[in-house]
């Protein structure tokens, strides 16, 4: 990892610095590799894709944490890391915030997989089992090449399993959802300034109504708002349960762990 102890970085704990520092170098490359909407060699390999999807590799699982698909999704994952992951790392120490972010992350990718397979499954039993083979083989060799067209199918069956098969999931969301609840359960009094409604709520209020959100327009499916709402749960349960287990176990600072 890399250190420094100067200016405005070396204010920065060691792991929260090298978050943002990865990911950063991450979109850079990534941009400069891009060759137009879902035709990136770098997301190919790195974010997470369905895993029946010729180019789902098990790693994409932590990969995707480090990809981002905007500036704007990239500013505002890192500027809720630098402002919550550092406190949290300077109570906890850099091993424990480290195990934390990643368990998080993880937690958000099977969570977003698992619920991906359950829209697949469901929408695959409504489709004709004689159909079914030849509508996959029509998703798998040309329904990427449709979207990067930005196109899809007109059937609406066949459009909601392009996007759910070939569009591949990318962001730290996930893994700052769980630093979100662990802000909230440490400092559950604390106040958030909202930059809308522009007032001033307790973090506990803000998790519990933010996690209500994300839950709320995951099940309504809204697939069209390319955001991963089940990925942000999951990673909010992820680090819900790993806190819940740290406290059963007294595990208060890092060096019980380690």
């Amino acid at each position: 990892m890399i250190q420094n102890n100067t200016g405005f970085m070396g204010n920065i704990p060691v792991v929260t610095k090298n978050i943002l520092i990865i990911n950063v170098l991450m979109f850079i490359a990534s941009s400069l590799f891009s060759k137009g909407p879902l035709n990136n060699p770098m997301d190919d390999y790195l974010a997470l894709h369905y895993f029946t999807s010729d180019y789902f590799r098990p790693h994409q699982i932590i990969t995707c944490m480090f990809m981002h698909g905007s500036i704007e999704h990239i500013f505002f994952n890192m500027f809720a890391v630098f402002m919550f992951g550092r406190i949290l790392e300077s109570i906890w120490g850099p091993k424990k915030f480290l195990l934390y972010y990643m368990i998080a992350g993880v937690g958000a990718s099977l969570l977003q997989l698992l619920v991906m397979y359950l829209r697949v499954s469901h929408l695959e039993a409504n489709i004709p089992a004689e159909q079914l083979p030849e509508m996959l083989y029509q998703l798998k060799t040309e329904g990427l090449d449709l979207i990067r067209s930005q196109r899809n199918y007109i059937d609406e069956t066949m459009g909601a399993l392009n996007l759910l098969i070939n569009i591949p999931m990318v962001g730290a969301s996930g893994a700052i959802f769980g630093i979100l609840v662990a802000f909230g359960i440490i400092f559950p009094n604390a106040e958030l300034m909202l930059i809308f409604p522009p007032i001033p709520i307790k973090a506990k209020w803000f998790v519990i109504g933010y996690g209500v959100l994300e839950l709320v327009l995951g099940v309504a499916d809204r697939a069209g708002d390319n955001v991963a709402h089940f990925a942000h749960l999951g990673g909010l349960f992820a680090g819900l349960i790993l806190i819940l287990y740290w406290r059963k176990k007294g595990f208060t600072t890092n060096e019980h762990i380690f």
